[in-house]
């Protein structure tokens, strides 16, 4: 029985009489344990009410109630997100593509309508091993896909033959059994796998970041081990297998780590010398389309341009140019090659999705051709540009904790020189063109409205400055970045590159110190 002073009394009770001072947490905080059925975390957040004898004696809003907040809905938000083991699942729409408006706002006020579990029940993980319908669909939709896969592959025979050696990266991932069938798929002999990278591993235990866009400074393992086995290509998927990083060895110059966008023209170069293969009689290319993302290289539109296919691009992340994708196929098109920077690559129209692993398989095709050529990875990229112009840019990123200050320096950058007015000039070049996305401005059209749909949920405004170059400001979605993407497009015949570069950095210098402000707004610079 109780005592009446809540020590040994019915918990519940004593924990409902706790206040936190702000009466909407309070309410979903006494939901929460109404609902939750799962002993872990349901103990957890009990725990943090009933520490200290709860938040009645510290007062609304005192320090004290902050951080007990913060740590509550810690758990409330881990409690209701995938676990670490969990991770890497994503929602996708009837037409294969994740997610994206109006759909994305339909399933959360769907969610929300439907909070309360249906039933005790639905907290038994147990019940899920034991149901009768429960099936494992992995096997036959890899069946399904490696054997889509096949129609990629073009030069089989040759890549049976190829000398080349690969190796392969999960990076704690899921990617090895799958990059492992997919070159079996193209006639490769496996790739040498990084053995302690291969098999999954939610602690990324020898990494200090799991993310294959940070290049050489993350691919030290991988590096090291294709030196011991005499392998000139490194190819590395992230832990879910979607994004593909690549280097090669060059004799006498080292490691070239690829970025996104240097890729996205050696892949995007192939994909349309495949096309062409296939259609040797084709000359009509109006159905034929490449996509990418408006932060990335404008390599595809210049190929575009010279080649006669059609170019788009669509806002950042691939849910976007999954969904145009799906609009294109209505009309009878056909999207042969699809990039964001961030080393999401789709090759052919698989899946309306970035992937890794069949991007893996293309770049190790394309690399065994180009050897059979005597020419590397590297050399066929100047071999590129030198036909369709240098295309030198540069991403990376600040970051910024406070989210009021995210806002004030968008809102400088909007009122430059005046309410409305944004900047005129950047390090000394003219601005030809401002493109506000988040609020639907574009001084290159007509009607001043930006042809890519408004997106009021981030930051992001582009430049087109005189010269060729082009830059973008934008915040992340899910970190708390102010990512920068800069650009200079040469014309065909300029091949000072260390021109062009310097030329780059410093427009990139002066992007970043007279609209971000770094020091004055406390901003802290990337460091790799």
């Amino acid at each position: 029985m109780g005592d009446g002073n809540g020590v040994n009394g019915d918990l519940n009770a004593n924990l409902s009489c706790q206040t936190t001072g702000d009466p909407l947490l309070d309410k979903a905080v006494q939901q929460w344990l109404t609902w939750d059925k799962n002993g872990r975390t349901r103990a957890q957040v009990e725990a943090l009410l009933a520490e200290s004898g709860g938040w009645t004696s510290c007062g609304p809003g005192s320090p004290y109630a902050v951080r007990k907040f913060g740590a509550a809905a810690g758990v409330m938000i881990t409690a209701s997100h995938n676990r670490k083991e969990d991770n890497g699942y994503k929602v996708y729409w009837c037409t294969g593509a994740q997610i994206c408006s109006p759909h994305d706002k339909e399933i959360l006020r769907s969610i929300e309508e439907q909070l309360q579990p249906w039933s005790a029940s639905c907290w038994e993980e147990e019940q899920a091993e034991r149901c009768s319908l429960r099936t494992d669909p992995l096997h036959d939709v890899n069946r399904c896909y490696m054997e889509e896969l096949s129609s990629l592959c073009l030069h089989r025979d040759l890549n049976s033959r190829c000398p080349l050696k690969f190796v392969h990266s999960s990076f704690h991932g899921v990617g090895h059994v799958f990059v492992q069938q997919a070159f079996r798929t193209f006639g490769f002999a496996p790739p040498i796998p990084v053995p302690e990278q291969r098999d999954p591993d939610p602690n990324f235990s020898s990494v200090r970041c799991p993310n294959p866009e940070e290049g050489a400074s993350v691919l030290e393992l991988s590096l090291r081990l294709a030196e011991r086995e005499n392998a000139r290509i490194v190819l590395a998927t992230d832990p879910d297998a979607d994004r593909l990083a690549v280097a090669e060895q060059s004799a006498g110059s080292g490691w070239k780590v690829f970025t996104g966008n240097e890729l996205a023209a050696l892949l995007g170069w192939w994909m349309l010398f495949s096309w062409k293969e296939r259609h040797p009689q084709a000359a009509d290319t109006q159905q034929l389309y490449m996509l990418a993302t408006t932060v990335s290289s404008k390599i595809l539109q210049t190929f575009a341009r010279i080649e006669g296919f059609h170019f788009e691009e669509t806002l950042p992340g691939f849910k976007w140019i999954g969904k145009r994708m799906h609009e294109l196929a209505k009309t009878g098109n056909h999207v042969i090659f699809a990039f964001e920077e961030s080393i999401g690559f789709l090759c052919g129209s698989m899946v309306p999705d970035k992937d890794g692993v069949s991007a893996a398989a293309v770049v190790a095709e394309m690399a065994a051709y180009l050897h059979n050529q005597n020419l590397t990875l590297h050399q066929q990229l100047h071999n590129i540009y030198r036909t369709y112009g240098y295309h030198v840019s540069k991403t990376s990123y600040v970051i910024c904790n406070d989210p009021p200050t995210v806002q004030k320096i968008f809102s400088r950058i909007r009122n430059f020189d005046g309410a409305g007015s944004y900047p005129k000039t950047c390090g000394g070049h003219n601005i030809l063109h401002v493109r506000d996305v988040t609020t639907g401005y574009d001084s290159s059209q007509p009607d001043r409205r930006s042809v890519l749909p408004v997106s009021k949920g981030g930051q992001m405004i582009s430049f087109t400055l005189q010269d060729g170059v082009v830059a973008t400001l934008r915040t992340s979605g899910t970190e708390p970045k102010i990512k920068y993407y800069t650009e200079i497009c040469a014309a065909p015949g300029n091949s000072d590159i260390s021109g062009l570069e310097e030329e780059l950095r410093s427009v990139t210098r002066s992007l970043v110190e007279e609209f971000l402000e770094p020091e004055r707004n406390n901003l802290i610079r990337r460091f790799v």
